[in-house]
């Protein structure tokens, strides 16, 4: 009786065990399935983030107005497409400009986008990203001698005919003097070169005499200043009109011609729309700028950077020489903005408010 009682106990000892045994296997199981489950979703996550398109924005400076504006344009339009975007920005120094575009291909990057200090130098940008098998967008501005992918800016010739269009109309005939950009960005050239594409027939007549013609070094106001310092002094203030590369530079010849008592009195050309210019059009010291809307091209070349990251075929209908190679193009129409149209232009986009630039 003693040994069928310990046998029976035996058994339900052993079916107890066997339960818990089962019990504890089917957690186990729930547990590493839930487990599974959540590296399943982790994996899709990263997958993901690693499908993710990385663009590189490797720019000059940020030391003026419109750079500003470019750099978030551009980070609204790269994320609104669902990319993402490395910005780094160099302070006009050509070997930091160097050194940060190789830590942005270094990090991985998918495309690098770059707004050139130096138009030549930064041709060993290029030729390195390409090493790494990274396509490059030259924004704005154009790099020289190298075999950029693509570039993607406002027609800068057209700029500077504008500029020159709507001071000749005010002076026909006259001495003018024009204070050029930097002589390292090859965009000043072609402006330079559109300005002259107006005033030359007008040289060659006789009308027009251009008595002082300088670069601004890295384009920085103070030397514009001084420029157009020198160009009244060596005129005795007999200048008639004033084509600047910008509206920096612009804002310079504006106190140039202050310090004289000239404000006014001689019409002021320049470019970009800064809130400044606008300010001294509506005023009548500044005649002209030409408004380049930088939402445009900051979406057009966030669209234009994912595509080449993604391989996608790019239709444009521009082909530059920029000296080694064609380079695609797509090139944006400026507008030329005076005191009449300022409303419809600058202010109606939303660039500027009406009270920033009337101080309503």
């Amino acid at each position: 009786m003693k040994q069928t009682i310990k046998n029976i106990f035996f058994l339900l000892l052993m079916l107890v065990i066997i339960q818990v045994i089962t019990a504890c296997e089917q957690n186990e199981d729930h547990f590493n399935l839930q487990d599974l489950n959540e590296d399943v979703q982790t994996n899709e996550d990263q997958l993901k983030e690693d499908e993710k398109i990385v663009i590189g924005f490797s720019m000059d400076t940020l030391a003026e107005e419109r750079w500003l504006r470019d750099r978030e344009l551009f980070k609204e339009a790269v994320e609104a497409l669902g990319a993402e975007v490395k910005i780094f920005a160099s302070k006009g120094d050509d070997a930091l400009q160097i050194l940060q575009a190789e830590t942005l291909i270094n990090e991985g990057i998918d495309i690098l986008v770059i707004v050139p200090h130096n138009a030549e130098s930064t041709a060993m940008i290029v030729k390195k990203a390409h090493s790494a098998g990274i396509k490059v967008l030259s924004y704005d501005r154009l790099v020289r001698n190298s075999e950029i992918d693509l570039y993607i800016s406002y027609d800068n010739e057209m700029v500077g005919e504008l500029q020159a269009k709507e001071i000749t109309k005010l002076v026909p005939k006259g001495k003018y003097v024009y204070i050029g950009g930097a002589e390292t960005d090859y965009n000043a050239h072609l402006l330079k070169k559109g300005v002259f594409n107006i005033l030359q027939p007008l040289i060659d007549k006789g009308d027009i005499t251009i008595v002082y013609d300088q670069w601004t070094k890295d384009w920085y106001p103070e030397y514009a200043l001084a420029n157009m310092q020198e160009a009244l002094q060596s005129n005795n203030n007999q200048v008639d009109a004033v084509i600047s590369a910008n509206d920096a530079t612009a804002g310079k010849v504006f106190q140039a011609l202050a310090e004289q008592g000239l404000a006014g009195k001689i019409p002021i050309a320049g470019q970009d729309a800064d809130i400044a210019a606008a300010q001294r059009i509506v005023e009548g010291t500044q005649t002209m700028t030409v408004y380049k809307p930088l939402k445009e091209l900051a979406e057009q070349a966030a669209e234009l950077a994912v595509k080449l990251a993604k391989g996608e075929e790019i239709k444009v209908d521009r082909i530059i020489n920029n000296g080694k190679s064609e380079v695609p193009s797509m090139l944006l129409s400026p507008i030329a903005v005076d005191r009449k149209n300022i409303d419809d232009t600058i202010i109606a986009d939303g660039f500027h408010s009406r009270e920033e630039v009337y101080g309503e």
